[in-house]
């Protein structure tokens, strides 16, 4: 058992792609964590996406042993990611330590996501240990770099340790200040366990494994436990540390981080950011746990055949288990049949889960345009929250239409702020100020609305600062706008899932961009097909699809007019009669080239 003094909690905060995998294997690899045999790049990343996309999404946790200065120290590191949409990853993470190592690119400086981590780590009163990353390679600026940390974070220029975490150039020095700078946990191993839950997951053969960072007391072998908010009570069937791998061990005292399984058959059972102490009648106090994490993007998935639906439902529960930040419930659609309204985090999460599910599950999928929540205030009083356009009620019984407002952080370099404000102004956007990091990138900050930047407002900035600009965005709130609901009409019927919430500027040719493109992608028919696209009873857009012609009268060679007039009504009546009882077939593939097609056409204006 490690005294608590010899403890330090800590964890790597950082811009997504400035090395916090590989700085973690080179200190697993200096204090013996892994073998020289075991080790691979990125050791933390055990999800196959995570490996093939070169990014972490899970929190990870490793313990480490280290002697400095004749005393062995026992080190918990948690790996967080750097994505802004895994953000709620990296609060929970930070909860269970007493530091952070901020770390930065020596070449790429000071990101978005630098500055919001580094600020999440400042409200949860850690103490953060700088450091630049890639100083060995050739282009490096690190003196540039120290500016911006200095300029952005308020930091101390002589705190700032430099590393490479390729070669391990510098790593001891961060491991050195680990120890010297940041506080042992203040726990007191003898009394009563209090222990706070920061993850878990589902193990196939072992149920349900409890992530805990232990702040007060001793939790042993077989001991019973009492999870606080559930109000469930479990046996401590097994115990120990990830050293990256679980390894098992008699007991876990304050400030260490381990796991426990109880023999726990659903991770519904657990609920993250609970409390874990002893059952009887003088339990430990709850710790304060996290919010819940808001959904913020919301899409429809189907399966392309409708046969597997259920197979889809498996799927999805299946996913639910290991990532509690998003959730689904069943809806229907006229067009696509039965699916799944699923909420993310953001468009990474979205395509993330996507993903997982036509990999893992070898399910192929049809989903929808990505919307946001929307909050309305009805003429009787109520608020609604709608995550759907075709929820969205009619015209007149809605007093005020609100939509979610960010405050978006850009980071770029000061040549390219013109191209961006562009954008913004394009997009409604609030100008809030301007910072200059050093004499040639700058933070502009603005508030846009959310659905404007969740469609392409990443890309757009990508072109734009031709690579070098970031962004990262915080949720305001909800604010009151001019929106509208706009159905499309297809041969005088609402197909519901083309219906779209828009600006009542943008719905002009927001809606004109939609009918064009239906118009390419539903084939004709036998009978003249309308195209409209509307805001209530008003018609914004509309396009025809002519009939296919057939040349009934190709076979009459000469002879009376009056036996081809004949042929001509008859043809003629029954284009009539179809029009009425014929059914339209739209093309699956219309509705995501549609609503894609809508989404940019409403920002090119």
């Amino acid at each position: 058992m490690t005294a608590p003094q010899f403890i330090r909690n800590f964890s790597i905060v950082a811009h997504i792609d400035h090395g916090k995998s590989t700085l973690a294997d080179r200190l697993m690899e200096i204090t013996g964590a892994v073998s020289k045999r075991e080790a691979k790049e990125q050791m933390l990343d055990d999800m196959a996406i995570e490996r093939q996309r070169g990014i972490t999404i899970k929190a990870r946790a490793v313990t480490m042993h280290y002697t400095y200065k004749g005393q062995k120290y026992e080190l918990n590191l948690i790996d967080t990611p750097g994505h802004v949409d895994f953000h709620y990853e990296v609060s929970r993470s930070l909860a269970c330590c007493e530091g952070a190592v901020l770390l930065v690119d020596a070449f790429q400086g000071v990101e978005a996501q630098t500055v919001a981590n580094a600020f999440a780590a400042m409200e949860h009163d850690l103490v953060i240990v700088p450091a630049m990353n890639k100083i060995d390679l050739n282009h490096a600026r690190p003196d540039q770099v120290r500016e911006e940390m200095v300029q952005t974070l308020g930091l101390d220029p002589d705190e700032v340790l430099g590393c490479s975490g390729k070669t391990g150039l510098g790593c001891e020095g961060i491991l050195q200040a680990v120890i010297e700078r940041i506080p042992a946990p203040s726990g007191d191993p003898k009394a009563t366990l209090q222990a706070m839950v920061f993850d878990a997951h589902y193990d196939e053969f072992r149920g349900a494994i409890t992530y805990v960072r232990i702040m007060n007391g001793t939790v042993k072998k077989g001991q019973k436990i009492k999870f606080i908010q559930q109000g469930t009570t479990h046996e401590v069937v097994e115990l120990g540390h990830f050293a990256p791998q679980r390894k098992a061990a008699n007991q876990l005292s304050a400030g260490q981080v381990g796991y426990l399984v109880c023999n726990i058959k659903s991770l519904g059972n657990i609920q993250i950011g609970d409390t874990v102490t002893v059952p009887g009648d003088h339990p430990a106090e709850a710790l304060p746990g996290y919010e819940e994490p808001k959904r913020m993007v919301f899409c429809g998935l189907y399966p392309s055949d409708g046969q597997d639906f259920k197979q889809l439902r498996e799927a999805l529960d299946k996913l639910q288990i290991n990532d509690p930040s998003f959730d689904f419930e069943p809806e229907t659609s006229d067009a696509l049949g039965f699916g799944f309204r699923c909420g993310f985090l953001g468009l990474l999460h979205m395509e993330i889960v996507q993903q997982r599910l036509e990999e893992e599950a070898d399910i192929d999928l049809v989903q929808t345009a990505p919307n946001v929540t929307y909050e309305i205030l009805t003429k009787s009083g109520e608020t609604l929250e709608v995550h759907t356009p075709q929820r969205v009620p009619d015209h007149g019984e809605i007093e005020e239409f609100r939509q979610p407002i960010v405050r978006v952080n850009f980071i770029l370099p000061t040549d390219y702020i013109g191209g961006i404000m562009k954008i913004c102004a394009d997009r409604r956007g609030t100008y809030v100020r301007t910072e200059y990091l050093s004499p040639t990138r700058a933070m502009l900050v603005y508030d846009l609305a959310l659905a404007d930047v969740i469609y392409d407002m990443h890309d757009r900035l990508k072109s734009t600062t031709r690579g070098y600009g970031t962004m990262d965005y915080e949720i305001l709130g909800y604010r009151a706008d001019d929106l509208v609901r706009m159905d499309i009409l297809v041969k005088g019927e609402r197909i519901d899932a083309l219906s779209i919430v828009c600006n009542r500027g943008d719905a002009d040719v927001r809606g004109r961009a939609i009918i064009k493109k239906l118009k390419e992608e539903i084939p004709r028919h036998m009978f003249e097909v309308s195209l409209q696209a509307a805001i209530g009873t008003r018609i914004v857009a509309r396009e025809n699809i002519s009939a296919m012609r057939k040349n009934v009268t190709a076979k009459c060679y000469g002879g009376d007019i009056s036996r081809k007039r004949k042929l001509w009504e008859k043809q003629k009546e029954g284009k009539k009669r179809m029009k009425s009882i014929g059914m339209v077939d739209i093309p699956q593939k219309a509705f995501l080239a549609v609503l894609e097609t809508g989404e940019e056409a409403g920002q090119k204006k």
